[in-house]
């Protein structure tokens, strides 16, 4: 933007320390309005993905299904309209990194190169300036919610990473039902310079020990792996702090490490359900199906033995799916148990369509929330990573 003389009035804008303090929409429109834009909304997400909300209270919230702001967000593609206003509009992915957080919608009397570039540009300042600040801004959190959020999953969510992290050879994908009623399921997933952990988490009962048990186990999680731990190290810390904190409490769970410089995954089973993979558009049975370790926090059932650790090659391409038993339990539309056979289904059809990773379990998890007997017995978690080393 230096380079071109119609972006000097925006380095003034953000030159200046007393905009830092702005509301993002008043923020919104001063960018706007030095980038020579007609008009500028920026949109989130809301919590279940299920509407893009203004950040401004003078504009309509857009539903994800059936709108082109919504076609923007399940794509993350440009989408052009002509506008009733006269000029155009262009609705901008807000992307932070892989996640997707909302849209940018631009309105100016023409799309040209040079808008659009600086369309784009707004957009890449927007995506940093809500990722730096909804950890604090509950006016964020407020308009992102549809309704009261139970106590243990205020304090389970507050743990809990991005839904999507991703670089240019791996994406990692979750997410995580009922959005305002969770007990005690919980993921995690993280990116080192050469290698992609994940955890899916599913802690006895459903309630605020629940809860506890998982940020806890998470806590312990990401205080080995920040210490260069292996997989074992990181059960292991689990097993401990559980012991010394929560005696009464344990959780089953997968831990995995993938190295995505060369496709070997290494996984630890504690009472879990077993990772699936799908490969060629068709799920591998019994692929990553190893016999399983006793939960964490009862690691007296170990018998003294050390935990295992399993390892597989992983081919360009390959999916991987963690998930918790309430999503193999949940109710499809017509009423049978989604199993293990549906749920493989399901994402293969998906990703032979073309569908982003993340889409592909948006509209899955809707599709059971939104069945007859929408009504999940349990929790429901599901994360999926893809490797593509050739990307």
């Amino acid at each position: 933007m230096t380079a071109d003389p119609s972006g000097a009035p925006l380095e003034d804008f953000l030159a200046d320390p007393t905009h830092s303090t702005l509301d993002l929409a008043t923020a919104v429109a001063h960018c706007a309005k030095a980038l020579g834009l007609r008009h500028a909304v920026a949109y989130l997400a809301d919590l279940q993905q299920r509407h893009l909300v203004p950040l401004t209270d003078v504009t309509a919230t857009l539903p994800i299904d059936g709108s082109l702001a919504g076609w923007t967000y399940r794509t993350q593609s440009l989408r052009v309209e002509e506008s009733d206003q006269h000029g155009v509009s262009a609705w901008i992915p807000l992307l932070d990194g892989a996640e997707r957080l909302g849209v940018l919608g631009i309105h100016t009397e023409a799309l040209t190169a040079q808008s659009l570039r600086q369309g784009r540009a707004l957009a890449s300042l927007l995506a940093m300036m809500i990722t730096s600040k909804r950890t604090y801004k509950d006016s964020f959190v407020r308009r992102t919610r549809t309704e009261d959020m139970r106590l243990p999953a205020e304090m389970l969510r507050a743990f809990l990473p991005p839904r999507t992290i991703g670089n240019a050879h791996v994406v990692s994908t979750a997410v995580l039902e009922p959005a305002y009623d969770i007990g005690g399921d919980a993921f995690d997933h993280s990116l080192t310079a050469t290698a992609l952990h994940a955890v899916v988490l599913d802690a006895m009962g459903h309630n605020l020990a629940s809860g506890l048990t998982s940020a806890v186990a998470l806590a312990a999680c990401r205080n080995a792996r920040r210490t260069d731990s292996g997989l074992s190290a990181l059960v292991e810390g689990v097993d401990q702090a559980l012991g010394q904190w929560l005696p009464d409490q344990f959780c089953t769970g997968i831990l995995a490490q993938l190295d995505f410089t060369t496709g070997v995954l290494e996984w630890s089973n504690c009472g879990h359900p077993e990772p699936l993979l799908i490969r060629d558009s068709r799920l591998v049975p019994h692929a990553l199906e190893r016999e399983p370790d006793p939960p964490m926090g009862l690691s007296s059932l170990l018998a003294g033995r050390a935990r295992q650790v399993h390892e597989a090659r992983l081919r360009p391409g390959d999916r991987v799916l963690l998930h918790t038993d309430g999503v193999t339990e949940a109710r499809t539309p017509d009423g049978q148990l989604l199993g293990l056979e549906r749920f493989a289904d399901y994402v293969i059809r998906a990703s032979t369509s073309g569908e982003l990773a993340p889409e592909t379990l948006r509209r899955l998890i809707h599709s059971l929330l939104d069945s007859q007997d929408s009504r999940l017995r349990d929790d429901a978690t599901i994360l999926m990573f893809e490797w593509q080393p050739l990307r």
